[in-house]
């Protein structure tokens, strides 16, 4: 007499319908923990700075136009809210970095991928390349000011090359430092020129991509107070630079402080990309 043994069946299905993976309830948790406190350690310093800053300037160490109270800036803050100021140069300010970043980006990796897969390209292009990353950023604003006037033309321009050459720098050498034996895994399944690249080689500079991509965006936001510089009557470093005329040094730190909040929150958000990349392609 024989009994029949059937395997049973698992008892949770670790597959979603689509077949991507879904984390158990208890990792997830494990997991928003694990951010939280490193949110909390990553706020220790900033409050203890602004601690610090209250301390010193309740004091009277320095008087208040050498540095004000942080009361003194967030008073400064809300009476540019009030006359509907602030957010029309913080719109203006994301939405130029916005600009030059994306073009920069765009041929920052163009030019990357070209010279790091063509010696031809590298031969011809590099000496050039490498003179012009070497020019400050102030240098260029009086050309663009003659070759493309006064506008915002000339500005999205001066934070694209700020953008441009970290990306290119990033994935130029990443690209010759890609395991041969990959690429010829690659061209042994038929894969050749642009199709090689996008499959193979771009895929497996992923984490090297987007540490350029945020260099980059730290170097647009750099470019940007230059930028501003250009007869411009709106933004953060025209708000910077018009309060230091003007000796307004609780609007001059406003600027500095949104200028950083704003750069960290748009890297973050970057980060957020690059996780969901490297988990995708990496």
């Amino acid at each position: 007499m024989s009994a029949t043994i059937q395997n049973p069946a698992p008892a949770t299905d670790p597959t979603s319908e689509s077949g991507s993976t879904v984390a158990p309830p208890r990792k997830r948790s494990s997991l928003l923990n694990r951010r939280g406190v490193a949110v909390l350690v990553g706020a220790v310093v900033p409050l203890a700075l602004l601690a610090l800053w209250w301390a010193v300037t309740a004091a009277g160490v320095f008087s208040a136009v050498q540095l004000p109270s942080p009361s003194s800036v967030f008073n400064a803050g809300l009476s540019l809210i009030e006359r509907g100021e602030l957010w029309q140069h913080i719109g203006i300010s994301v939405q130029r970095v916005l600009l030059g970043f994306g073009i920069g980006a765009v041929l920052g990796l163009t030019f990357g991928s070209a010279l790091g897969l063509s010696r031809w390209a590298d031969a011809l292009f590099s000496p050039l390349l490498g003179a012009l990353r070497a020019v400050p950023s102030l240098a260029w604003v009086p050309l663009l000011i003659l070759w493309l006037q006064i506008g915002e033309n000339s500005k999205v321009t001066l934070i694209a090359i700020g953008a441009f050459f970290p990306v290119f720098t990033t994935l130029y050498s990443a690209l010759r430092h890609v395991d041969p034996h990959l690429v010829e895994a690659g061209r042994a399944f038929g894969y050749h020129g642009t199709r090689l690249l996008l499959t193979v080689q771009l895929p497996a500079v992923v984490p090297a991509i987007f540490s350029g991509l945020r260099l980059a965006l730290a170097q647009a936001w750099l470019f940007l107070v230059a930028a501003e510089l250009i007869a411009s009557s709106m933004g953060l470093g025209f708000l910077l630079t018009d309060s230091q005329n003007n000796g307004r040094t609780d609007r001059l730190i406003l600027a500095i402080i949104l200028l950083a909040v704003i750069g960290k929150i748009t890297d973050a958000l970057l980060g957020v990309l690059e996780r969901w990349a490297v988990r995708r392609w990496a």
